[in-house]
């Protein structure tokens, strides 16, 4: 097994780390425009070479772990940088854009459009961790254009790596993650900015912070260099989620405004049904 990773942080290096577990000799080279990552990637044990976006990527799989605007500029020079054999796998948390950039691509079939739903609010080699993709989906994309054996092939390392698949087309793919994942992480960025705001005046308000607090506010440590251009991408889809949620917010105001406690109760209690959507 050789793996060529693009991207040797979180997720690209917890991919590193499982590989090298499954797989006996399995040969890792890294490639990270961050050459401290690339140091520390081999420090740590992710991978065993380094690499450079000019090689001649000749191994069993690369997988393209980057922000998806370096994904958008670098994955169709890879493609076109490939052996026959090669399959190349992004993971990047938007599909539409990332397709339509190689659909004419002359190795099309040789690249399967992933995103695994997995990762922390960390980042860098350091994060990487094993078994971060056990039970996680993987929501794969436009599977019928990559070729079959490399369609197997691929399915193969997700099933090893123990993850559950999902097929889904890169709109839809891009409109459900808005709400699940996207909004999830613009929620946390503006509750943290609201609280930070206020701790100018008020210096003792994080003393009072408990565990809720810091739940809901844990994804605003996520990288703004990874998460801007992904709002970027999927600008249409999250502006409609923001617009409902918005809407939402300013519902629960209207309600509170008015004394209207019954309202705010069944609106809670409407909500608690999450509990048995997310066992």
């Amino acid at each position: 097994m050789k793996v060529t990773i693009i991207g040797v942080g979180l997720i690209g290096g917890s991919m590193a780390l499982d590989i090298q577990r499954l797989y006996e000799n399995a040969v890792i080279i890294g490639i990270d425009s961050n050459e401290n990552h690339l140091n520390e990637a081999l420090t740590l044990g992710l991978i065993q070479q380094k690499g450079n976006l000019n090689d001649d990527f000749d191994g069993d799989f690369v997988i393209l772990a980057v922000p998806v605007d370096v994904a958008l500029l670098i994955l169709p020079k890879i493609l076109d940088s490939i052996s026959e054999n090669t399959i190349v796998i992004d993971v990047g948390s938007t599909k539409k854009p990332i397709c339509e950039s190689v659909e004419n691509h002359p190795k099309r079939s040789n690249f399967l459009a992933s995103h695994p739903i997995a990762g922390t609010e960390f980042s860098g080699p350091k994060a990487a961790i094993e078994n971060l993709f056990e039970d996680k989906v993987n929501i794969i994309c436009e599977i019928e254009k990559t070729a079959y054996k490399k369609q197997e092939k691929a399915l193969e390392l997700f099933r090893n790596l123990k993850m559950r698949i999902r097929y889904m087309e890169p709109k839809s793919h891009d409109k459900h993650i808005a709400y699940v994942s996207h909004l999830s992480h613009i929620s946390s960025f503006m509750l943290g900015k609201t609280v930070i705001e206020k701790e100018k005046d008020e210096k003792d308000i994080f003393d009072m912070a408990g565990s809720g607090f810091e739940s809901t506010v844990r994804l605003a440590k996520s990288s703004p260099s990874m998460w801007t251009p992904i709002f970027k991408q999927n600008k249409k889809q999250i502006i409609k989620s923001l617009e409902e949620y918005i809407a939402n917010l300013s519902s629960f105001k209207s309600f509170l405004e008015s004394d209207d406690y019954e309202a705010i109760f069944n609106e809670m209690k409407n909500t608690n049904r999450i509990k048995e959507i997310l066992k």
